[in-house]
């Protein structure tokens, strides 16, 4: 089994009109038994999140790495970091541990601020930080190839947010039903220039 994964779990991210949202399983797994359930997205500023699959122990150490550098960005800049500035410094943050790679798989989306024309942004990285931009869906994790295949079958181009929100659901949920290493629920984040809907959804616990 590759260290990828030894925890389990996937993480999916979509782009809207005027929106993005990003979607992730709850399971935290050891191989394939269920310990818990465990977040994999965190906000990085009000208007951007990141998704981190893989290691769950990686998952912890660079969230808070993350936390410092986007904190340390802010106060020197004076000003808050953007979606593509900040998924530079993911990149740069991963490509640094290249030789001893963090077992993370990044996914960051969020809407740029209002004087870039609050537009919508995803990407994804491997573990060493080569970042893959895209303007319809980007996946990681376990269930990844599932996910794929079910979100080029239903995302359709700008989405309102809650059509965006039923489409990743049913990507996420349909997915996580095909591979045993993700699943026990699911939470959604729709962000959208003024506001973030997060949503909680159930699965299937076995």
């Amino acid at each position: 089994m590759s260290i990828m994964e030894y925890n389990g779990g996937s993480v999916v991210a979509m782009v809207g009109k005027n929106c993005v949202a990003i979607a992730s399983d709850l399971r935290l797994g050891n191989q394939a038994l269920n310990v818990a359930t465990f977040d994999k997205i965190f906000p990085v500023t009000d208007r951007i999140y990141i998704g981190l699959s893989g290691l769950a122990t990686d998952v912890s150490t660079l969230r808070e790495r993350f936390r410092f550098r986007v904190n340390m960005y802010t106060i020197k800049e004076e000003r808050e970091i953007e979606p593509d500035t900040f998924a530079h410094l993911v990149s740069s943050t991963l490509y640094e541990k290249r030789f001893g790679p963090f077992f993370i798989e990044p996914v960051i989306a969020g809407i740029s601020s209002p004087s870039r024309g609050s537009k919508p942004f995803i990407a994804a990285a491997d573990l060493i930080g080569c970042l893959n931009f895209a303007k319809d869906f980007v996946v990681a994790g376990t269930a990844s190839s599932e996910l794929f295949g079910i979100a080029e079958g239903l995302w359709e181009p700008d989405l309102e947010p809650e059509d965006l929100f039923e489409t990743i659901s049913q990507t996420l949920l349909n997915a996580v039903d095909r591979d045993a290493f993700s699943g026990w629920g699911a939470v959604v984040h729709v962000i959208t220039p003024d506001r973030v809907i997060t949503r909680t959804l159930k699965g299937r616990m076995d």
